[in-house]
């Protein structure tokens, strides 16, 4: 008998915990030779506002031990390019599509979510309230608890799909935060984003990024996210989506063992564009080998 894979996500039912994160895997359709998206629990799309955003100046990626720095500064065509293409091309998968949206007030992120609010192809709404490299909104109401509950509340109040707040990880608590979004009316969490860090070209004897700092990713801030993941799931009753530095199938259950109810895999994707898919097979065999019915058994199970 097969292990049940299938986990629920604020009353939307994916098929499996696996997802990828936002920024990593284009909006689907740049990974769609090499991966099969019917296979994935969810497709999180690009960080999407409701108007253009050009973006950081280049250079904004370079390569670092066990990871990776971006800032890429949400670069994105708008929302109405953005669902006449990204969305339409979607709709031939049978898989779940969660949408990013970004903004740089709070008004900009409610335009957005209003925009998204009657494409029936947008099945969640992540809200990327912690991107380290955008330098008005974004990481400023990531890090404090008022403003992150303020716009949690207006944003679920415009909003028709379930919301999953995007946490920081660049706090002193990153619970209080946690237990903001969840007074905000929260209906999941996905963290962490970036660690903000930085790298300096010591040839050239300047930055390597053309914005001084950037986001941490990959290997290197597993550890982090996993314990993040495990103070907050110990504080709030929404569900986590566990991100930071997955790139086999162990980081993964680390994840939901921690209280994660799914996971989703992002820099990985640039090393090996079927990391995602090997995540989901890794999975699925750890439950047939432990001999366990369903992946939510092991959700929260170490305390």
């Amino acid at each position: 008998m097969q292990p049940d894979m299938s986990v629920e996500i604020a009353g939307v039912l994916l098929k499996n915990p696996v997802m990828t994160a936002s920024g990593t895997f284009g909006s689907g359709q740049e990974f769609s030779e090499f991966v099969d998206l019917n296979r994935l629990g969810a497709v999180v799309t690009k960080g999407v506002s409701s108007v253009p955003w050009p973006g950081n100046p280049t250079p904004r990626i370079c390569e670092t031990p066990s990871g990776m720095l971006n800032a890429i500064g949400l670069q994105n065509p708008g929302e109405e390019t953005f669902a006449k293409r990204d969305l339409k091309f979607l709709e031939q998968f049978d898989t779940k599509v969660v949408v990013n949206v970004c903004g740089h007030s709070t008004e900009e992120y409610v335009d957005c979510v209003r925009r998204l609010a009657d494409e029936k192809r947008a099945d969640l709404l992540e809200i990327n309230i912690s991107c380290p490299n955008v330098k008005e909104g974004g990481i400023s109401f990531g890090t404090n608890p008022r403003a992150v509950e303020q716009i949690t509340a207006a944003v679920k109040k415009a909003a028709r799909q379930p919301v999953i707040m995007k946490l920081s990880p660049n706090v002193t608590d990153i619970r209080e935060i946690a237990k903001a979004a969840e007074a905000g009316g929260a209906d999941a969490l996905s963290m962490i984003n970036t660690i903000t860090g930085m790298k300096i070209d010591v040839r050239r004897r300047t930055f390597a990024l053309a914005n001084r700092t950037g986001g941490l990713s990959g290997p290197a801030i597993h550890p982090v996210a996993v314990r993040m993941v495990w103070e907050c799931a110990q504080s709030v009753k929404i569900p986590i989506i566990g991100m930071g530095g997955i790139a086999d199938a162990e980081g993964a259950l680390e994840m939901i063992m921690a209280g994660a109810s799914a996971v989703s895999v992002g820099t990985a994707n640039f090393r090996d564009q079927t990391t995602v898919v090997r995540v989901i097979d890794g999975i699925r065999a750890y439950l047939e080998e432990n001999q366990i019915g369903s992946v939510r058994e092991l959700v929260g199970c170490v305390r």
